[in-house]
């Protein structure tokens, strides 16, 4: 997979960090949960793990992605996880959890230092913000799906990523 062409409102956008492929080991990362609390890839294994990747929850597109993730989510089996990462801060992800009922989904910051951001490939470098993407990690650590959503201010294709969690099963 080549690096992704992302606009931002209509406006090109540049990536940075690396470019992974379906069939890569996903890499290890440390995230901050909503009570600061870290949130390790350690804590997933085993599990099939769906990363939703926003600029920002409490922007109107992001706000319905995980929303509508997190209704998905009561369907799935218990050994799926739904993880959204953004760069907000965690008192204000767990403000905005809390405000809109999460509870199928577990929201987690790369405010700190970008690690995440760099190693799934997802800096929207101009921005300081995640680009819009989803990752499907399998039990054993792989990458079975990628979906970089091309504007950043359209949502994913939510059927194609059910289907594709459903493969993973």
């Amino acid at each position: 997979m080549n690096t992704p062409k992302i606009t931002f409102n209509g406006l090109a956008v540049s990536l940075s960090g690396h470019t992974l492929q379906i069939g890569d080991k996903a890499p290890s990362f440390q995230l901050v949960g909503n009570s600061l609390e870290p949130v390790s890839s350690d804590r997933f294994a085993g599990r099939v793990l769906v990363i939703s990747c926003v600029p920002s929850l409490d922007t109107p597109v992001c706000s319905l992605e995980t929303r509508r993730f997190n209704q998905e989510a009561a369907a799935l089996p218990g050994d799926v996880t739904i993880l959204t990462v953004s760069r907000d801060l965690p008192f204000a992800q767990a403000r905005w959890c809390a405000a809109n009922g999460i509870k199928q989904v577990l929201t987690a910051s790369d405010y700190r230092n970008f690690g995440f951001a760099q190693d799934y490939g997802v800096l929207l470098e101009d921005l300081g913000l995640l680009t819009r993407a989803v990752f499907i990690v399998d039990k054993q650590g792989i990458i079975r799906y990628i979906q970089f959503v091309p504007e950043v201010t359209q949502e994913p294709d939510y059927k194609e990523v059910l289907a594709e969690i459903q493969k993973v099963l």
